[in-house]
């Protein structure tokens, strides 16, 4: 208990010092690779934190709870996901229209953009809270959750939901800062938030017997924490995304912008999410053996999607900043060099996942039965997970270059729209637990066979051309 107080004393000793001083990031000029590289892998190592947490809250759950607990929050994944993506998907929107006023070098316009940005996060905080408190229970029903899991699932939500302005708000403060290349800070509070997260969890669920509860409240104070570091930052900044309170507030322009641009994602992020309850829904008729194998399979595979995160924001905010510059041969480069990294990086982690999958998921449950459907269900999934960092490396890629309605069409069709048709009609006459991990290789493959004709078309040259 002694070695993490120093280092959290030394985390906010360097935020503090950041608070003071720019650490944002011109991204149109330089060597693309470090830039790139430099970007990225605060956002890396910010995930893998964020993973790390997941991680030690399920063995939490698992362990002193147990495996219904487990399978209570793991139901809940497919809910929480389709109504933080809507808001996440206009949080990308906010980015990438910050960043290309970054690049132009508008001050004016970028101030505009920072406070329309926050004024959009309060306005969705209100809608979500509300919406997420009132259909949780009924959609867990719509959903076939099993009986057995049903309360405790309900009450996770409920408590999720009700206090998500923290995660709303945070995400909001961390695109600003990433649109204008900080990834750094961001890095420091995921640091503290998991750690914190962590300690939460134990005292809520070991010391006070809050049950799944008790995991709901240490998620949400730890990530209303988050928030209020990013927005401190912001207001301590001298750069041109300072952040007033009193200014926030929506600029018709920048709203339109960022609506046109954010409207797409958020859609296609709905899209997804809802597809995945009708997925989970599925599986939830398999049991909560099932359901609780399967959950543990996704927090492990988790581990193979961090280099897709971190690229993908690294290629949004690099391609967003260099159009904005009107450099749009750099901004090819970009895209060239994040999709190779990004996908070499995950298969050699998915090779690691293959290996041990049996030992992870053991981790997590004692119970054999878990273990079998989570082991399985990796094994499957995970050497193919490369093509699902092209397919999402190359959503934000071509969303940086401005097309906003292609990626959420090429997700749409080629992941959503068939997995749902398979699942519910082949699925429906061959009932087996293989058809759901399948269907997920197959689909990666479809969407990144799309997107190649996608680069072709937009002469986007996917190989370093001979001069």
């Amino acid at each position: 208990m002694d070695a993490p107080e120093p280092l959290n004393q030394k985390i906010l000793i360097i935020i503090m010092v950041d608070m003071k001083k720019s650490v944002s990031a011109d991204m149109t000029s330089g060597n693309l690779r470090t830039q790139i590289i430099t970007f990225a892998f605060p956002i890396f190592l910010g995930n893998l934190f964020q993973l790390f947490y997941n991680t030690a809250d399920s063995f939490i759950v698992g362990n002193y709870i147990g495996p219904e607990a487990l399978a209570a929050v793991s139901s809940t994944g497919a809910l929480i996901s389709i109504l933080v993506g809507f808001f996440q998907g206009f949080s990308v929107g906010a980015g990438i229209v910050t960043a290309r006023n970054i690049g132009k070098h508008e001050e004016e316009s970028i101030q505009k953009s920072v406070h329309t940005s926050a004024a959009m996060g309060l306005v969705l905080t209100l809608l979500i809270s509300v919406l997420g408190v009132l259909i949780s229970e009924p959609i867990l029903k719509l959903m076939n959750t099993p009986g057995d899991i049903l309360p405790e699932a309900a009450a996770y939500l409920r408590i999720y939901f009700a206090g998500s302005a923290g995660l709303i708000m945070y995400n909001m403060f961390v695109g600003t800062l990433q649109a204008a290349g900080d990834s750094r800070n961001p890095l420091y509070y995921l640091i503290i938030s998991s750690l914190l997260n962590i300690v939460l969890d134990i005292v809520f669920i070991r010391n006070f017997h809050l049950g799944v509860a008790g995991a709901a409240y240490a998620t949400v104070l730890t990530q209303a924490i988050s928030a209020l570091l990013a927005m401190a930052n912001l207001m301590h900044r001298k750069d041109s995304i300072h952040l007033r309170l009193r200014s926030i507030g929506f600029d018709r322009v920048i709203l339109k912008q960022m609506i046109r641009l954010g409207l797409p994602t958020a859609a296609q992020g709905c899209i997804i999410d809802f597809s995945n309850m009708l997925i989970q829904s599925y599986i939830n008729s398999f049991g909560s053996a099932a359901v609780a194998g399967i959950g543990v399979s996704a927090r492990v595979e988790s581990l193979t999607f961090l280099p897709t995160t971190a690229f993908s924001m690294a290629v949004s905010t690099f391609v967003s900043q260099n159009i904005g510059a009107g450099k749009k041969d750099r901004a090819y480069q970009g895209i060239r060099f994040c999709l190779l990294l990004c996908m070499v990086m995950t298969e050699v982690l998915s090779i690691l996942i293959y290996a041990e999958a049996g030992q992870l998921i053991s981790l997590f449950t004692e119970d054999p039965e878990v273990i079998a459907f989570g082991t399985e269900r990796a094994r499957t999934v995970c050497l193919f997970s490369f093509l699902a960092a092209f397919t999402n490396v190359s959503s934000e890629a071509v969303l940086g270059l401005g097309k906003a309605m292609t990626p959420m069409a090429i997700v749409s069709i080629c992941w959503c729209a068939v997995r749902v048709a398979v699942l519910f009609t082949i699925g429906q006459v061959f009932h087996f637990i293989e058809l759901v991990f399948w269907i997920y290789p197959i689909t990666w493959t479809l969407s990144s066979i799309v997107y190649l004709l996608v680069y072709r078309k937009l002469q986007v040259p996917l190989y370093e051309r001979q001069k």
